[in-house]
């Protein structure tokens, strides 16, 4: 497995655990400043790699009626303020190609939606900006499916990538994760992260939105650690129950510090063991 650039950190076997954290949606300029000093300042109380996550819009969303966020134009806008203020490295995702290129002006890093990982001209398009790719199993995936992904990646010339696992469809209204997906993934070259807030949706679960399980993802992102992740992604917010995006997945403030507490010796484990011959 090739480790992977991404700013000034570099993701994979052996490296700091990468975090990738910060709300759903952008809520307004001042918010995502806000979140972004304050999940800066959480992490650094731990020896790992932030990332600040948030979205300028929110295409695939359960209701007509539900919040979307500001649009690429403002999107970009704040996310170019965060970046330079809160000197924190940038992750947003895109929905359309021609999205790609002016998001990479600003973010180190594009996410590609785990519903649109087989949009073939958006996985190009996102391939051709110098963003490090970060591309969502589809929850209608096998592991072993993202291989296509990877391969249409590389065929536009990308080779930072990173692939995640958010679950996978089980049934109506519910999502497994099956940790066999790291390192199948991971066989495939890359480093892998793993989704720990989005994993435990329930899709539609309320009819008109998304409902979840967050109690579970602690968890989730233990075991995925435990499975040898290389990186975790944890939608953060710092009142859950007002979010305007995922309230019922996010996690709050006070939760992720003892999430990484717990992650940070569960990581500090499995990197002593995976170098043992026992």
């Amino acid at each position: 497995m090739k480790d992977v650039k991404l700013a000034s950190f570099v993701i994979g076997k052996d490296q700091p655990l990468t975090v990738f954290s910060g709300p759903c949606v952008i809520e307004s300029e001042e918010f995502a400043l806000e979140t972004a000093a304050a999940l800066k300042e959480i992490f650094s109380h731990y020896p790992f790699q932030f990332v600040y996550k948030s979205s300028f819009d929110k295409a695939n969303r359960s209701s007509i009626d539900s919040f979307r966020g500001p649009g690429i134009n403002l999107g970009l806008k704040i996310l170019q303020r965060v970046k330079t203020e809160c000197a924190v490295p940038i992750m947003t995702d895109i929905h359309l190609p021609e999205e790609a290129a002016p998001a990479a002006c600003v973010a180190d890093c594009i996410q590609i939606p785990a519903f649109l990982c087989r949009q073939t001209d958006l996985l190009v398009a996102a391939a051709k900006t110098p963003a490090t790719i970060i591309a969502k199993k589809g929850q209608f995936l096998s592991p072993w499916d993202m291989k296509n992904v990877i391969q249409k990646l590389e065929a536009a010339g990308k080779r930072e990538i990173i692939l995640t696992d958010r679950g996978t469809c089980f049934g109506y209204h519910n999502l497994v994760s099956d940790m066999r997906a790291i390192p199948v993934m991971q066989s495939f070259g890359y480093p892998v992260c793993f989704d720990a807030t989005h994993s435990v949706q329930l899709p539609g679960g309320l009819g008109h939105a998304t409902a979840g399980q967050k109690e579970f993802s602690s968890t989730l992102a233990k075991a995925a650690i435990a499975a040898g992740a290389n990186a975790l992604y944890i939608e953060a917010h710092p009142r859950p129950a007002q979010a305007k995006s995922d309230a019922a997945t996010v996690m709050a403030f006070e939760d992720l510090h003892t999430l990484l507490a717990q992650i940070e010796r569960l990581y500090e484990a499995v990197q002593c063991f995976s170098g043992s011959s026992l």
